[in-house]
């Protein structure tokens, strides 16, 4: 809770409140930026609802939920907090972004304009991706924030509308950092491995990490990866190695996160959930580990 007052300084730049009640206490807290691609971290009295942009949102018993917002969200966007008091609606004045435009040639044709034979492919792919996305777990991993999953020059920013082979295609949804084939991959944040796929259609060698409450990290493109569905995850553990499988003209790390189908920014989650500082506990198993 004292790692959440010490950021309210920055917390509520942009947001507008629909006030509740005269002398109303409702406790409501957060974390994040309102703005296009961001995660918001909130915190509520226990055993209250909350609903963002007409959906329910998974509760922990203690009051912690997680939001997003997509790269297209709208202007303003609405949270509602229901409890015995009754609902309190909060209306949030949310940042809007310019995109860049990128142009990657030298695509493989046939990743470009798929070939009729494997659309059936990549639609059984794209469901597994969606179900490891939609899980709504109870794990409140994204608590610890985030680090990157390793160095490197960003190459691919979130947003950016990519032209392949000169043909317009989706926006850029990920955080591209490049790398030599076979360059470690640790986890960001802990979690527990919902996908593991060595050779998805477009994505290549693909992992879903659940950070909980409907958050998750995906890894595209790597050449390796290290551990199974199930497992679970610590901060820095070894995961994958960076490759150039499935749409990738070169070796690099595309990371992305979602909110459930909202895609969200990874750079921004680097900029406000750092790692929370480790308890004395914790460090001394870091200082222990090999």
């Amino acid at each position: 809770m004292n790692r959440f007052r010490r950021l309210l300084c920055r917390l509520f730049a942009g947001v507008v409140l629909a006030a509740p009640a005269a002398g109303a206490d409702d406790g409501l807290e957060f974390q994040g930026v309102w703005r296009q691609g961001g995660m918001i971290i909130g915190r509520v009295a226990p055993m209250a609802r909350v609903t963002f942009d007409r959906k329910s949102v998974p509760v922990s018993p203690d009051g912690h939920f997680v939001v997003g917002l997509g790269r297209d969200a709208p202007a303003t966007m609405t949270l509602i907090v229901t409890d015995a008091m009754g609902p309190r609606h909060y209306r949030f004045d949310v940042e809007r972004r310019s995109y860049a435009v990128q142009r990657v040639d030298g695509v493989p044709e046939s990743t470009v304009t798929p070939p009729p034979e494997v659309m059936d492919r990549i639609r059984r792919e794209q469901e597994l991706v969606d179900r490891a996305r939609a899980v709504d777990s109870p794990r409140r991993d994204f608590l610890a924030g985030f680090s990157r999953p390793l160095d490197g020059p960003i190459t691919g920013v979130y947003g950016s509308l990519r032209i392949y082979n000169g043909v317009p295609k989706n926006p850029h949804f990920g955080l591209d950092i490049a790398a030599p084939t076979g360059t470690l991959v640790r986890a960001p944040a802990p979690g527990v491995v919902r996908l593991a796929q060595p050779d998805l259609y477009f994505s290549g060698g693909t992992l879903i990490v659940d950070h909980g409450q409907g958050l998750s990290s995906s890894f595209i493109h790597l050449s390796a990866i290290l551990v199974k569905e199930g497992d679970e995850l610590a901060r820095g553990d070894p995961i994958a190695r960076v490759g150039a499988t499935g749409r990738a003209t070169g070796p690099h790390l595309d990371w992305r996160m979602n909110w459930f189908d909202v895609r969200l920014d990874p750079a921004l989650a680097l900029q406000y959930f750092p790692p929370a500082p480790p308890s004395a506990g914790e460090r001394t198993a870091l200082r222990l580990r090999p």
